[in-house]
């Protein structure tokens, strides 16, 4: 049976024609790149950090350079990934200057004790691994900048308490202004992200998220009809090849 690679690119719903064949293009590019690794023999886990890479480096997603800015107009992101096959799992957070967070967080899988590191500690251990620093510059995109900058002037108006003291109210929505930091919910391990082979029927499974709102499985051997896994995915974007 042949693998199947699932990407999901993204939870916005107000985008122009042309940017959504631009994510549309750039799911495609992931999914077919995670799939040739398999073809050629590659492990689920190899698929799915070279497949997230492409979207990390493709600046029409919420992750790696194209990420949205936190409260200072930087860009601070999380990534996790879990192998099912033995429950292993990586995740770190608040990463700044890397260009490729999820392959920060297979090192933490596969190289510590721990299964999460975060901000300065997810920092120093970067650096011990030899991942290449990139200039926090290199992920702002002129997108993010201007949504930033309207999403500030958008949020709500000074209001007055009891006393009479004006006070703001920021909105937040989704990772945009995020506090320093910050981690969503979504990248801690188990609560959010978690996948067992004996869920997949015996098949092999890795299963990561990062950044927002997309998601990635790999699952071997596995058909869309015989998984309740596709039942979630109602409206995501999958991508399957079959042998010629």
């Amino acid at each position: 049976m042949n693998p199947v690679v699932v990407v999901h690119g993204g939870g916005a719903s107000h985008i122009s024609k042309d940017r959504k064949e631009r994510v549309r293009q750039g799911i495609i590019r992931a999914a077919t790149v995670g799939y040739n690794i398999l073809r050629e023999g590659g492990s689920a886990v190899d698929a799915v950090e070279s497949a997230v890479a492409v979207l990390e480096d493709d600046p029409e997603f919420n992750a790696g350079c194209g990420s949205v800015l936190n409260v200072n107009g930087e860009v601070e992101m999380d990534a996790s990934i879990m192998n099912g096959k033995d429950l292993s799992a990586g995740a770190v957070s608040a990463v700044r200057c890397v260009a490729n967070p999820i392959k920060l967080a297979r090192l933490v899988m596969e190289k510590t004790p721990h299964c999460f590191l975060t901000d300065q500690g997810a920092a120093k251990f970067a650096a011990a691994m030899g991942v290449p620093e990139v200039p926090g510059k290199q992920l702002v995109t002129e997108r993010n900048i201007k949504r930033l900058e309207k999403e500030k002037h958008e949020k709500d108006a000074q209001k007055l308490d009891c006393q009479n003291k004006p006070h703001e109210t920021v909105k937040v929505d989704g990772q945009h202004q995020r506090h320093l930091g910050g981690c969503r919910k979504c990248r801690v391990l188990g609560p959010t992200l978690y996948l067992s082979t004996q869920d997949l029927r015996g098949s092999q499974g890795i299963l990561m998220h990062t950044q927002e709102t997309w998601a990635l499985w790999v699952l071997l051997p596995w058909t869309a009809e015989e998984t309740w896994l596709m039942q979630p995915l109602r409206g995501a974007s999958l991508i399957k090849w079959s042998a010629e």
